[in-house]
């Protein structure tokens, strides 16, 4: 059995986070999705709309997803990989390969790292704006 691993923020999911867990489960036989924490995401990225909670019950009802990892660090290093029984780990083509070589330089350097597709055209920054604007034009 191949365990295939990802993280995510999983922030107002939707789905493009439908079609990266479609395609990171289609790697293999099982698949674990890290969740990061709050803090994490305040830290790299922004403040979730959503709670860890609603974040994790968001991906836990996704079919592709076999398990939910709350409290996923950042950077997947060796131990986390090893403590999860991790035998590929996945991330999406949106990141640099210098981001990638930063955060997920671990699973490149140990063979198992593959990226999968974005999906264009949305995105949980996308979906933030569309509402932005939508309250705007409601003015």
């Amino acid at each position: 059995m191949i365990r295939v691993y990802v993280d995510m923020s999983a922030d107002l999911f939707h789905y493009g986070h439908i079609e990266f867990v479609r395609q990171a489960r289609a790697l293999g036989d099982y698949l674990l999705v890290g969740v990061h924490s709050d803090e994490v995401l305040i830290e790299h990225k922004r403040k979730p709309i959503l709670t860890m909670d609603e974040r994790v019950a968001s991906v836990a009802g996704c079919r592709y997803v076999d398990e939910v990892l709350p409290d996923a660090p950042w950077v997947t290093d060796r131990e986390w990989i090893e403590k999860h029984s991790i035998d590929l780990v996945a991330h999406g083509s949106d990141y640099s390969q210098e981001a990638l070589n930063s955060t997920h330089s671990a699973p490149i350097e140990m063979g198992i790292f593959r990226t999968v597709a974005y999906t264009p055209g949305i995105s949980t920054t996308e979906i933030i704006r569309r509402c932005v604007a939508a309250k705007r034009a409601r003015r």
